[in-house]
């Protein structure tokens, strides 16, 4: 059976390590409530510059109108971009989307993948297990902003442009609340512009005008297409960093708060135990005391 000093020292580890924990949870809280805001108003401007890329490619559909970031070809090398965390403690965060890249290599195999990184938890991963890795883009969390993002994101589009990988994809953590976040493989380049939405049946009833309604363009379709389509590359990878970001501190500050609720109930069980032994050696010295008052009668 421990000691009471033991005991005594396991309960006041515990307690320093709920402060911890609590006051990780504190910060963790407050970060999520920035990089929330961030990812809700990057999406609406994400979506409605992707939709009007969209109906542009349709409306001019049969003027051959193209982007080289638009176009598809045979996939026989593929760079896939890795969006993990700096830091650890915030539960299945990282192991999530490292376990989904490892599956991605594996389905893929017969592909010439090269993997690139940002965090340094995917990035420490591949290299202790031997995985060449193209480039880490270090220290890109600290100074995370649109134009950050759009340096990698030309960088990528560079590699595509100059044909040295067909397809672009990311995985990384998409945020859905602080409890729940979904791991998604996103494919980056070629863009793949979101359909367009159809009329509705109700409305082909009412009015017999054209579901698209064409506009004018200035300078020209194709202008303003080569301006929008590497604009909306950058946004989309923009956006997968910020859904990144927001997913880790919704896992830590959950991770924590799992931590902080164990560390009160150890708190609890090693109190309970501390008692029952002090009770235990309370009543051992009162039966010496009885046995030795005995022994002298």
């Amino acid at each position: 059976m421990a000691s009471l000093r033991d005991i005594r020292k396991r309960i006041r580890s515990v307690k320093n390590t709920r402060q911890i924990t609590k006051a990780m949870k504190m910060v963790s809280a407050a970060k999520l409530r920035k990089a929330q805001d961030a990812i809700l108003a990057a999406r609406p401007y994400a979506q409605t510059l992707e939709q009007i890329i969209s109906e542009l490619a349709v409306r001019s559909a049969d003027q051959e109108l193209a982007h080289p970031l638009l176009a598809s070809r045979p996939i026989r090398r593929v760079e896939l971009l890795l969006l993990t965390s700096d830091r650890g403690l915030a539960g299945g965060f990282n192991s999530n989307v490292i376990r989904r890249a490892n599956r991605y290599l594996y389905e893929n195999s017969d592909l010439q993948v090269r993997v690139s990184t940002v965090g340094r938890k995917g990035n420490d991963f591949f290299r202790n297990r031997g995985q060449s890795i193209r480039k880490d883009f270090a220290g890109l969390y600290a100074t995370l902003n649109y134009r950050s993002a759009a340096n990698v994101a030309e960088e990528l589009a560079a590699a595509f442009l100059n044909d040295e990988v067909d397809a672009v994809y990311v995985v990384y953590n998409e945020f859905v609340s602080a409890i729940t976040q979904n791991v998604v493989v996103s494919q980056l380049l070629p863009l793949q512009p979101a359909a367009v939405k159809a009329a509705t049946p109700a409305a082909e009833t009412v009015t017999s005008a054209p579901a698209l309604v064409d506009f004018k363009y200035e300078p020209s379709r194709q202008a303003v297409l080569d301006r929008l389509v590497p604009q909306a590359v950058n946004i989309k990878l923009y956006r997968a960093l910020l859904e990144s970001v927001a997913s880790e501190q919704g896992a830590r500050m959950s991770a924590m708060e799992n931590a902080t609720n164990n560390a009160t109930d150890m708190i609890s069980s090693y109190t309970l135990l501390y008692n029952r032994t002090r009770q235990a050696v309370i009543t051992k010295e009162l039966m010496e005391i009885v046995s030795g008052a005995e022994a002298l009668k």
